[in-house]
């Protein structure tokens, strides 16, 4: 079974850094995207950055020059480095996966396109 695991998120000042981790475990595709999402209350899921199995990587508008998404392959490990954040940064930030060949497909950003999901960590900036 696939497993996907979230932690690091908690609550810091506007300015600061965080960095979230997400271990996923049995996930044996050659294949995928990986990314990470955030939902804040009554707000719609958007993609915050996202890696494919070919080291590509994008990044949201809003977190372009502060988020920074990497992979430790050997782990399988995927990190996200918070810079600078702003309370509109704040919410439930979740990992997910998707088992896919389409290099565009990584360019999806809602629930129904991603296979696993983990249970988010949530991440909190006061101003």
């Amino acid at each position: 079974a696939i497993d996907i695991v979230e932690s690091g998120g908690g609550s810091v000042e506007a300015g600061g850094s965080l960095n979230l981790s997400c271990t996923v475990s049995g996930f044996l595709y050659d294949t995928y995207c990986m990314g990470w999402f955030r939902q804040a209350p009554g707000k719609a899921l958007i993609g915050v950055a996202r890696i494919d199995s070919d080291g590509e990587i994008g990044y949201g508008d809003s977190v372009k020059g502060r988020f920074t998404i990497s992979k430790d392959s050997a782990k399988n490990i995927l990190y996200l480095q918070m810079n600078s954040l702003k309370p509109e940064d704040s919410g439930m930030y979740y990992c997910a996966a998707v088992v896919t060949n389409l290099p565009s497909w990584c360019l999806r950003t809602t629930r129904s396109d991603y296979n696993f999901w983990g249970q988010g960590t949530q991440v909190t900036v006061s101003s």
